[in-house]
């Protein structure tokens, strides 16, 4: 079940301030996209794991627009998180073309 957790935070990865996204629950930075392991459903907050997802591909898809590819830097898993529309558009062409190149983080 969906939960909505819109809060703002301090990106754990480029310290930069997350404004709160206003339409849905903020679960990454919209600076360099990095997000926490920290929900096992959508904005549960849940997850023991806490370890930092790293972003390794933008995908488009039919449903949910473009979402992007998380792998934990903990546990492996992989997990999706819809872009939000104030998502850093240059960081995430970083990433699709890192991904074409076969580079992975």
């Amino acid at each position: 079940m969906f939960v909505k957790n819109d809060d703002e935070f301090v990106c754990i990865n480029c310290n930069k301030k997350v404004e709160k996204l206003k339409y849905t629950s903020r679960d990454h930075c919209n600076h360099c996209l990095y997000s926490l392991h920290v929900d096992i459903m959508p904005g549960d907050r849940k997850n023991t794991c806490k370890g930092i997802l790293i972003p390794i591909n933008v995908i488009e898809t039919s449903k949910k627009g473009k979402v992007i590819i998380y792998r934990c830097n903990k546990c492996g898993r992989e997990v999706k998180n819809i872009v939000a529309k104030d998502d850093n558009l240059n960081e995430i062409y970083k990433i699709v073309q890192n991904y074409a190149k076969g580079v992975r983080k």
